[in-house]
Formats: C-alpha cells, sequence, structure tokens
C-alpha cells in the first residue's frame, strides 16, 4: 500500500499543520524529522537550537503516539535518508512545509527536489507564514498576508500512521552534533505545551506591560511577548497566534486601554516578522552579500578581529553593552532595541563588517529567523541603501534605561562595587575612587576599545560620504521596489473577509520596521 511521508522541519505541530493534513487526506503517514549534520555543524547553528528542537520533537512524538504513530527521528543528510527510506519502504510522495532558511537549507531543499523528480516521488510544500514564494511585486504582499491569516486554523487530522521499516534509533544529543556547544540552561524550553502556556499568559496578562515596556532589559523579559523561539520553530502557527490574539481583542472591553494597545502593537510586528523573512526569500543573498552593492568594500577591508573578539566576550568596555552580551550568552534571549544597540555598537564605532558578527548573535540568539536576523543585520549596518542610519549611543541607551544601573550590576559583577557617580562611564574613575571601591579599570572594568565620540563620527562620515555617491543613489530605486513595505496610513485598514461583527478590523502595518525591531523579538 502506498504512503506519504510528512518531512517536519520548522514546524514542530500538528496543529494547524498543512502538509500533514493534505498528507493525511491521501491515506497512511510516515512522520519524519530529520537532523541534518551539515546544518547543525553550520557557523549559525549552536547546541541550543539543536536542544530546543529536540524539546519540540518530545511533544510532537507524545502528540502522535496518542493517535497510534510515532515520529521517526533519524540523523543523516536529508537525501540519503530519504533514499534509505526508499529503498526499504517505496513511497509516493512526500509533504513539508515551505521553509526560508539559510544557504544550506535552501541548497539541501533544491537537492531533495531533485531526489523527488529523479526516483518519481511527489512533492508537495505549503506556506508556513505569510511569505510568497516567487512573489512578483511588493505590492500586493499584504493582501496575501491578510489571507493567509484570515483562513481557518487546521484541526489535528485523523491519522493512518505508516511503521517505520527500522528499528527505532536512540534520538541524538545537541551538543554531539553540533560544532557550538553553546546551550544556555536559563533558556526558554522548546515545545508546544511551553509555547501555548506562554502565549496564554502574554495575551490574557503580561500584553498590558508590552506597549512601553519592551525597551528596557528590566522590564522588557515579562513585557515581551516571549513567543519569537516557538515561532521561529513552528511550535505556534503564526495564524494561531493572529487569531488568538484578534479574539482576545474582540473579546476585551474597551476600557481595557493598556491591553488593548498592546495587543495591537504585538499584532503590527506579526506582520513585518513575515514582511522581512519575504526579504531573504525574494532574494536569498542578502545572507552573505551587502543588499546594496554600492556599499561592498565599506567595513570589509578594515576587520578587526580584536574588536570583535572583546564584544563576543563581553570586554567593550561600555557596560550597557557589555551586560547585554552576558545575559544573552546565558539566557539565549536579549530585547529588541538592546539587540540593535549591539549591532549598532559592532557596525559603527568598532567598524566591524555585519557578516561574522550576524553568524555570531545567530548562535547566540535562541530564536534565530534568518530571513529576519539578516535583514536586521543589514539595516542596522547601513547596507541597505534605503533604511535611515540609526547609530545607538550606549551610555544614552543605559541612561534611558538603566539609570539606577540595576541592569549593569546584574549581569557585571564588578559594577556592583561602582559608585552611582561613575555608573555610565567608569573608566573615568579617579584612581583613589578606584582604590576605595576596588575595581581597577583595566583589570576588572575593561576600559572602552576607542572613543565612542570621535568613532562613531568618523563611522557615519564615511557611511554618509558613501551614500551620498550618484551610483549609490542610483542604486535605491531597485531595492525600494522589490523590497520596501507597502505601509497603508494607520488608521484606514483595507476592506476584508477578516472584518466581521466581534471582530477585530484588518490590521495595518502601524509600528515602523526601522523602529528598533533586531531579529524576532516581540
Amino acid at each position: 500500500m502506498s504512503y506519504s511521508v510528512v518531512w517536519f522541519k520548522r514546524d514542530l505541530r500538528l496543529h494547524d499543520h498543512a502538509s500533514l493534513t493534505a498528507a493525511a487526506e491521501r491515506g497512511p503517514v510516515l512522520c519524519l524529522y530529520v537532523v541534518e549534520p551539515s546544518l547543525w555543524q553550520h557557523d549559525d547553528a549552536a547546541a541550543q537550537h539543536l536542544a530546543f528542537v529536540l524539546e519540540a520533537l518530545q511533544d510532537v512524538d507524545k502528540a502522535l503516539r496518542k493517535r497510534g504513530g510515532q515520529l521517526h527521528v533519524r540523523v543523516g543528510e536529508l537525501t540519503q535518508v530519504l533514499q534509505d527510506l526508499f529503498e526499504a519502504a517505496p513511497f509516493t510522495a512526500l509533504f513539508a512545509h515551505e521553509e526560508t532558511g539559510n544557504d544550506p537549507s535552501f541548497q539541501r531543499d533544491k537537492a531533495v527536489g531533485f531526489w523527488c523528480q529523479s526516483n518519481g516521488v511527489h512533492w508537495q510544500e505549503f506556506a508556513q507564514f505569510g511569505v510568497v514564494r516567487r512573489l512578483r511585486s511588493r505590492n500586493h504582499w499584504q493582501a496575501h498576508w491578510e489571507a493567509h491569516m484570515a483562513l481557518d486554523a487546521l484541526p489535528v487530522p485523523e491519522l493512518h500512521c505508516q511503521p517505520a521499516p527500522w528499528a527505532d534509533q536512540a534520538w541524538p544529543v545537541a551538543d554531539h552534533i553540533c560544532k557550538d556547544p553553546h546551550n544556555p540552561s536559563r533558556r526558554q524550553v522548546g515545545g508546544r505545551r511551553e509555547a501555548l502556556a506562554v502565549l496564554s499568559e502574554f495575551i490574557t496578562e503580561r500584553c498590558a506591560q508590552y506597549r512601553g515596556g519592551i525597551s528596557s532589559p528590566l522590564s522588557a523579559p515579562t513585557a515581551c511577548s516571549r513567543l519569537s523561539p516557538y515561532l521561529a520553530y513552528g511550535c505556534l502557527s503564526m495564524r494561531e497566534v493572529v487569531q488568538a490574539t484578534d479574539r482576545r481583542l474582540a473579546a476585551l472591553p474597551e476600557e481595557a486601554t493598556r491591553q488593548r494597545a498592546g495587543l495591537s502593537n504585538f499584532i503590527s510586528r506579526l506582520h513585518w516578522h513575515c514582511h522581512f523573512i519575504q526579504k531573504l526569500e525574494s532574494e536569498p543573498e542578502l545572507e552573505w552579500r551587502n543588499l546594496h552593492p554600492g556599499y561592498d568594500g565599506l567595513r570589509e577591508g578594515d576587520f578587526n578581529p580584536a574588536h570583535l573578539d572583546a564584544l563576543i566576550n563581553a570586554r567593550t568596555g561600555w557596560p550597557m553593552v557589555d551586560a547585554c552580551v552576558v545575559m544573552l550568552r546565558e539566557t539565549g534571549w536579549l530585547n529588541f532595541r538592546m539587540r540593535a544597540m549591539l549591532v549598532s555598537v559592532a557596525a559603527y564605532p568598532l567598524w566591524l563588517h555585519w557578516r561574522p558578527v550576524g553568524l555570531w548573535l545567530a548562535r547566540q540568539f535562541l530564536d534565530y529567523e534568518p530571513g529576519i536576523h539578516w535583514s536586521q543585520l543589514q539595516m542596522q549596518s547601513g547596507t541597505t541603501g534605503i533604511n535611515t542610519t540609526r547609530v545607538y549611543n550606549p551610555i544614552k541607551q543605559a541612561k534611558d534605561h538603566d539609570s539606577k544601573g540595576h541592569f549593569v550590576r546584574r549581569w557585571l559583577p564588578a559594577m556592583r562595587r561602582v559608585p552611582d557617580t561613575w555608573l555610565f562611564e567608569p573608566w573615568r574613575m579617579p584612581p583613589e575612587v578606584q582604590a576605595h571601591c576596588g575595581v581597577q579599570v583595566g583589570i576588572d572594568i575593561p576600559m572602552p576599545l576607542v572613543d565612542l565620540d570621535v568613532a562613531t563620527r568618523e563611522a557615519k562620515t564615511r557611511l554618509h560620504s558613501l551614500r551620498a555617491q550618484p551610483d549609490v543613489k542610483a542604486g535605491k530605486a531597485r531595492i525600494v521596489d522589490k523590497h520596501g513595505s507597502r505601509k497603508r496610513p494607520t488608521g484606514k485598514p483595507r476592506k476584508s473577509a477578516r472584518t466581521a461583527p466581534g471582530k477585530a478590523a484588518p490590521h495595518t502595518m502601524t509600528s515602523s520596521p526601522t523602529d528598533d525591531q533586531m531579529t524576532l523579538e516581540f
């Protein structure tokens, strides 16, 4: 009897799973996840990512076993695993979700397509987010997003599970597979059960803190939704999150202004999530090449490995920067504004090219989503050619968002002995103050790598002089046409099937994508 294989990738759930539903309608299914060493040993992967995935796979397996099946987890390269399975028990179809991932995953998908064609296997993929394959024009992207989110979320289908032709293997251990063993003990736990709990807590309680609370690293851990890793690995579908938020908005009384404002802001950021992934889908090269070629050579020739090493090891000398690096290293998470500040400091005063910085941050961010990550790295570094230059002063950010020093003192123990007077610029402490508080600048607390004001001014001058060149200006129009948002004016939603009595109006992108949104955290 013929059967279909459902290949799980970054869609680790059974609910609202289009490929699983389509396969189940066809007949028996075998559910497969393949741990591919070539992907997990790539420079943007760390053990924390695979450990999170394995936790999520446990939830998928438990749900399948309740329905008389199981999730088969194999280690190997995807086409070889498919070949071994096909030789042992030929299947007729392969179903999966589309993935806008890094270049190795893109090359892998092309190899899978060739394998399916060569073996007469029908391969069908389904949209995972509001991202459109082979999008011809950005003009209609918003309508595509609305249409995708308006579809009813799919229930878990009735399953007739196909037994595997092989003996079960022990599931792999993350740090045995990944080249980078980084796996913070205080990171979020993977799986649908955890994801549903976080979603419920956010839309019913924590959303009141969202507007106004997500900028400071002190309030952001509870004010932010914390849903980003669960969306990145598909423990929840984007449609589930949008529709759950819609329902909550519709149920809230008008006087619940803080909750309504928070959830409305959150919905807007979900638009931007897909907007940025669409950029990588439409132009995969932006993962490693400047989006605007006019910026080629801007930083590459001046790369200073000592600056990158100091940044990675939280030794830049700017307390807010170093504290953020430590928090990120210990938890796998950092709020959006502090992520933007890290990239800004790397790109301007430290004058580092975005690619090596981005690879390091990809391994640090538990919620690493390639489409958003690389678009944002380039945007914050000023190489898109279409975004306003945004430079974050780490001293000002500390004064604005950690005025009492609670954050930096939590993550940098030496700062606990520094008097408030010298909190923001401890390297200026007189020798007698250092002796009194038992902190030696240059040893306990590093000196800043560069003069912040001078280095930032020089960096901006170099960038802006290049931006003013005629050929660089001329290249801007192409990028705007291909990647620029088509944001409708706030307060003028497009008529849509989503508008119905008791439901929220169609969504608009009301917050600017350049307003500090760094990577995936909402």
